[in-house]
């Protein structure tokens, strides 16, 4: 596996010289998930699912960034170590440009925290308007297909430290989870009808939205295959993708020869 953090200047550099010019960066978040986990779920789903997809791909694998916008869990809870989303741009888009200088032209953000969504965009912008020829993808890992969409969200539309989550800990790293918690961590979402978008604090009990009593190793064994194999596809297409037309970014139409009105 072509792991950064392992990997010398020399090897990197020989990676898109190669032909392999594609980049992965996970990021996840370091905050409360309730009673019954770890306060580093995400980031731990980020380096699992990276790391899989890493070896059946050959990508380039950074390392997880592992804080991310958590501000929405509020201080209710301890637990929660939290950036402030123009950080997370700032942080990010300084980690593209560097990876953008080892030589890579594709990137793709791997995003294992819902509200991390808007500042990656953000930076997505920033960087791919900075380097003309870079192609960045944001991927959400809850929503990376229909199906795994769909099994995060069955038991909540604002769902934390749910079924979902829970399972995937009980297959992937089992001594994140309390087990003996379980049974008393479920709360409902209360969410439906809303106009406004509110803090967890004012939303859930525990930190929780959603049945995590309902988890299982099994349940979570089989949503993580899923993940990994609709995200290697994914990133296969990605790795053979040209942009549609050729224009430089920087390009005026009355630059280009024979430009019509």
């Amino acid at each position: 596996m072509n792991d950064w953090y392992s990997l010398t200047w020399e090897e990197i550099g020989a990676l898109p010289r190669s032909g392999m010019d594609t980049a992965l960066l996970p990021i996840g978040a370091t905050e409360q998930h309730g009673p019954h986990m770890g306060c580093g779920m995400d980031a731990e789903i980020g380096l699992h699912l990276s790391r899989a997809v890493a070896e059946e791909t050959g990508i380039a694998l950074l390392p997880v960034l592992p804080y991310g916008c958590s501000i929405g869990h509020s201080q209710r809870w301890p637990g929660t170590i939290a950036l402030q989303p123009k950080t997370l741009i700032d942080v990010v888009k300084d980690i593209g440009d560097w990876i953008y200088a080892s030589g890579f032209r594709r990137l793709f953000l791997l995003n294992t925290h819902v509200t991390n969504a808007a500042p990656l965009r953000c930076a997505l912008e920033m960087l791919r308007a900075e380097h003309d020829d870079l192609m960045i993808a944001l991927v959400n890992s809850p929503t990376l297909s229909e199906r795994v969409r769909e099994r995060h969200f069955h038991d909540g539309d604002d769902w934390h430290a749910n079924e979902a989550e829970t399972s995937l800990m009980l297959a992937l790293n089992p001594a994140m989870v309390r087990t003996d918690k379980l049974q008393d961590a479920d709360d409902p979402d209360r969410t439906d009808d809303c106009v406004f978008s509110h803090p967890v604090n004012r939303t859930s009990l525990n930190g929780v939205t959603g049945c995590p009593a309902q988890a299982s190793a099994e349940r979570g064994a089989e949503l993580f295959a899923w993940m990994v194999e609709d995200f290697a596809a994914l990133i296969r297409r990605g790795m053979q993708e040209q942009p549609p037309l050729a224009h430089s970014y920087y390009d005026s139409v009355y630059d280009t020869p024979n430009a019509t009105e």
